[in-house]
């Protein structure tokens, strides 16, 4: 009889879904940028403060995922965005980062400061 092999406990779950591949106790070391300064040094973004649905593949690190933010020009934030697009590859993602800021704040545990991506993939109205 073949055997599996023991579990390792990183599973995660809700009361409405079976065992996944999830974190726990993630957290995102804080930088040393404030908020504001980091939408002020933007020339061009997205600043999203929501994102919809469930896309990223675990297993190729290729995501797409819904998004409501509020739209930055030149250092101010000028109008509101919803139901845009994100898309691309996780390990691009990570390697794009190029902001980080000061405001962490451990409220789960999971929990991560602002992150400015350099560059990302977004379509939509």
């Amino acid at each position: 009889m073949k055997r599996s092999p023991p579990g390792t406990g990183n599973a995660s779950r809700s009361w409405l879904s079976l065992p996944h591949i999830g974190t726990s106790n993630f957290v995102l070391e804080r930088g040393t940028r404030s908020f504001d300064e980091i939408v002020r040094s933007t020339k061009r973004g997205l600043l999203v403060t929501a994102m919809l649905g469930s896309g990223a593949n675990v297993v190729t690190g290729e995501y797409s995922r819904g998004a409501n933010g509020l739209w930055i020009e030149d250092g101010q934030i000028v109008h509101p965005v919803q139901e845009v697009t994100v898309s691309g590859s996780l390990l691009d993602l990570l390697q794009s980062i190029d902001a980080v800021g000061s405001d962490l704040e451990l409220r789960s545990s999971t929990a991560a400061p602002t992150l400015r991506i350099a560059e990302a993939m977004i379509s939509g109205s």
